[in-house]
């Protein structure tokens, strides 16, 4: 391609878009090993979503829908198995690390990648800090079961007060710290080495939260689910609760560039992933209002540890207890693993776009993965789980799945347009239209549930990512120094992409 650059004016820069021969061809920068398979690309996306639903958010959930609850998993999962059909197809026919990110910046152009790119990455890093944060509570409950032991208040707690304004007595929570520098050093080992990691514990968590609902279930008590509509009303706020839970099925989409068979491999490990995690979702949520009463789920013991406090509760040992705080470590460390992983790579190919420093594109020579960029980003999201209670986080990262979800549906319709010669291994079913505009819908009703206060504080991030821009990235944007502006709009042809070969 030409490296004839034609000074392009602000307003032509937002709606320029990546060709997709760029990546069908080669990579401008670092390039990572693909050394990843179908089954550990379908454990990240379980790695990722099973754990951090469950584990967490029936405490926060339940109260708002009630017995109802069960269908707000649903409700969450029909959004989030729609939008899995859209990333599958985009997926298969465009196999690059970025996600969603690299998605829009095909599809609609470089501003809206810009902020769907501010939308994962916050989705992606509050979502490792609230998950390392709960973790920090399961973690605390198995040093009770097993030696009787707890860490001090200030050492497990942050400095925020509670939510009616009063002292916890905490200063940091240093479990949650030193699970992510865990991740950290895991991830910068390699990417293999941590699917591999992760598909073990994933194979763990499955069998300690069948153990719970078979369990659970010799409790079950018809009482607890009568009235069972007699929250309906909090059904959708309890369903944009729940909404980031499925973050695990975008982060195996971010795994593209380092998956043998890309496009066949990722499509059947979003897809696979959706299914295992919408069961087991409903199964644990079932047997734990059968189990217990919603109202018990708004209680302190139920956001401590709840599913293991169930246990205690139903069989009166502390056996099952320590077994279920024992998988819920290991599970929420997987979680952690998988939500920062999807978070490096995101930034990873927004470096090599040029809007960020090019440090975060730069892969080690010796373990094949970037480094400056993991410990970067695992710096921050320590700092915020260290200091911020999971209860201000996760709303916010709904707000960025969501965001996320749409945009992907809608560079779905506009590349099978501009683009219909793409060779797509997968395409979603009933067409290209009824699937996304289903996903467009669901999840723009979605967000309208979530509170003022999210929007405010996730509007405002977006604007400071934009500002950013603005006065960095659309400067050094690396299609300023590729292409004429002719060359960027142009839609790829089956004869240029043979002469890129």
């Amino acid at each position: 391609m030409s490296s004839n650059h034609t000074p392009t004016s602000f307003g032509r820069q937002l709606v320029r878009r990546k060709p997709i021969i760029f990546q069908r061809r080669h990579h401008q920068g670092e390039e990572l090993s693909r050394n990843l398979g179908t089954f550990q690309l379908m454990m990240f996306g379980v790695g990722a979503t099973v754990g951090t639903g469950v584990f967490f958010v029936l405490s926060s959930a339940v109260p708002l829908a009630g017995p109802a609850v069960i269908l707000s998993f649903l409700l969450a999962a029909i959004a989030a198995g729609l939008s899995a059909l859209c990333y599958a197809e985009l997926a298969s026919a465009i196999p690059v690390s970025g996600s969603s990110y690299s998605y829009t910046y095909h599809a609609l152009g470089e501003g809206p990648a810009v902020l769907v790119g501010g939308a994962v990455l916050l989705e992606y890093g509050l979502a490792v800090s609230a998950v390392a944060v709960g973790w920090s509570g399961y973690f605390n409950e198995l040093l009770l079961q097993l030696f009787h032991f707890e860490l001090p208040t200030a050492l497990s707690l942050t400095f925020i007060p509670n939510p009616d304004g009063s002292p916890n007595g905490g200063f940091i929570n240093l479990p949650a710290v030193v699970l992510i520098g865990l991740c950290m050093l895991l991830l910068i080992r390699g990417a293999s080495e941590s699917a591999t990691v992760n598909a073990i514990m994933v194979c763990v968590k499955l069998g300690v939260l069948l153990l719970f609902v078979v369990l659970a279930f010799t409790a079950f008590n018809s009482d607890h689910f009568a009235n069972f509509f007699g929250q309906a009303s909090g059904i959708s706020g309890a369903a944009g609760v729940i909404f980031f839970s499925y973050i695990g099925l975008d982060a195996v989409a971010t795994a593209s560039e380092e998956v043998r068979n890309p496009q066949k491999a990722i499509p059947r490990a979003i897809i696979g992933a959706l299914l295992i995690v919408t069961v087991i979702y409903v199964l644990v949520s079932v047997a734990g209002l059968a189990a217990e009463p919603a109202s018990w789920f708004a209680t302190k013991e139920a956001g401590e540890a709840g599913l293991a406090k169930i246990l205690l509760h139903v069989t009166g040992s502390p056996i099952w207890p320590i077994v279920l705080s024992a998988g819920a470590v290991i599970s929420v460390f997987s979680v952690t693993l998988v939500t920062l992983y999807g978070q490096t790579r995101i930034l990873f190919s927004i470096s090599r776009d040029g809007m960020v420093s090019k440090k975060f594109e730069r892969v080690s020579p010796r373990f094949g993965t970037p480094v400056f960029n993991t410990l970067t980003v695992s710096i921050i999201v320590a700092l915020v789980a260290g200091f911020v209670p999971a209860d201000y986080l996760w709303d916010s990262v709904s707000f960025g799945t969501l965001v996320a979800f749409s945009i992907v549906a809608i560079s779905l319709m506009v590349l099978r347009r501009t683009h219909p010669e793409i060779e797509r291994p997968y395409k979603v079913p009933f067409g290209p239209w009824v699937v996304p505009i289903l996903t467009v819908v669901v999840c723009v009703y979605v967000l309208t549930q979530l509170q003022p206060i999210t929007w405010m504080i996730c509007v405002s991030w977006l604007v400071i990512v934009f500002l950013f821009y603005v006065a960095y990235g659309r400067r050094r944007a690396t299609l300023n120094t590729y292409t004429s502006d002719e060359e960027i709009s142009e839609p790829i042809h089956p004869e240029l992409e043979d002469q890129g070969k």
